[in-house]
């Protein structure tokens, strides 16, 4: 039996709260919060995560960019066997969706939310969301993005 991850949306969360962000740094800090990428001054080209140097033409200072909640799936696989140390897992191992997101101008990798690949089609709609990752000693959630597929009209 395959059970969903408890999925909450892409907000953070407040302060005082029983769960913290896996980074900061992977998200934007005004306003919506999404993903935030780097786009080169120079050439126009978007990462993510976000670096200082660009990785096509060798500029320097990358600016930040939120990158949209939403994309369509590009790509995906289901991952059926618990990764190596680190890995966190509460013991009972549950296959995840890893696929890659089209976000226009940058393609992320991503966990998924859903887990069987009869329930992911390439071009689907998707939307950025939270996931717990694992829990710190102390039973803070530690979320991590994720994406989930829209629902269909």
């Amino acid at each position: 039996m395959t059970t969903q991850p408890v999925v909450v949306p892409a907000e953070r969360p407040s302060p005082g709260s029983d769960a913290r962000l896996i980074d900061e740094s992977l998200f934007t800090s005004e306003g919506e919060m999404t993903l935030r990428g780097g786009r080169c001054p120079t050439c126009a080209t978007t990462t993510f995560p976000a670096q200082r140097g660009c990785p096509r033409c060798g500029a320097q200072d990358m600016e930040p960019v939120a990158l949209p909640s939403r994309g369509t799936l590009w790509s995906f696989t289901i991952q059926n066997f618990e990764p190596k140390a680190p890995y966190r897992g509460s013991g009972d191992f549950e296959p995840y969706g890893v696929g890659y997101i089209d976000l226009g101008d940058v393609i992320v990798e991503s966990r998924l939310v859903e887990n069987r690949p009869q329930d992911l089609v390439i071009d689907a709609a998707m939307s950025l969301v939270l996931v717990p990752a694992f829990a710190d000693p102390d039973g803070t959630t530690v979320l991590t993005f994720a994406f989930q597929r829209e629902a269909t009209k």
